[in-house]
């Protein structure tokens, strides 16, 4: 019974989630001092589990992202009672606690860019831009090639919001 009771409110949830269609944002932030620490496989990784905990957890809704060896770039939709700033907090923060207990580096730069997604189209155009970046970048021939990006198979994303 709980379970169910649990996944109704997780269907509400992404119900408000996926109505609130303007606070879906592209998110940049960068390494500390643009340090290529995700050129290590089990520091890429731990920050997709990162993102696929919280996301699982209700903070925001997860449509596309890309682990850079130096960055990170996010397609994303806070949860309503969530502002960008905290969510964003959770992930550089979250990920920088369970790091530490494997390695003492200093992980993120402060701050973190990010845009307002205005509708369909600045929608799509940065979702191709997040798949396409490992390809730019020479790191896959192919967006899918790339195993830590949102284009590699076997990641499950939120739908694409309407509006």
């Amino acid at each position: 019974m709980w379970q169910i009771s649990l996944l109704t409110s997780r269907l509400r949830l992404y119900d408000s989630l996926m109505d609130d269609s303007g606070r879906r944002f592209f998110v940049t932030t960068v390494t500390w001092r643009r340090a290529a620490i995700f050129r290590v496989e089990r520091r890429a990784r731990l920050l997709i589990d990162v993102l696929r905990d919280y996301r699982d957890q209700g903070k925001y809704l997860l449509h596309e992202f890309v682990v850079m060896p130096d960055h990170l770039h996010l397609l994303l939709t806070p949860a309503v009672e969530m502002s960008l700033e905290r969510v964003v907090q959770f992930i550089k923060g979250g990920y920088s606690f369970r790091l530490r207990r494997e390695e003492k580096i200093r992980v993120w730069q402060q701050s973190f860019t990010n845009h307002r997604i205005r509708d369909a189209e600045d929608y799509l155009r940065h979702c191709e831009y997040v798949r396409l970046n490992p390809v730019r970048a020479k790191l896959a021939r192919d967006a899918a090639e790339y195993p830590y990006s949102s284009a590699s198979a076997g990641l499950r994303l939120d739908e694409t919001p309407r509006g």
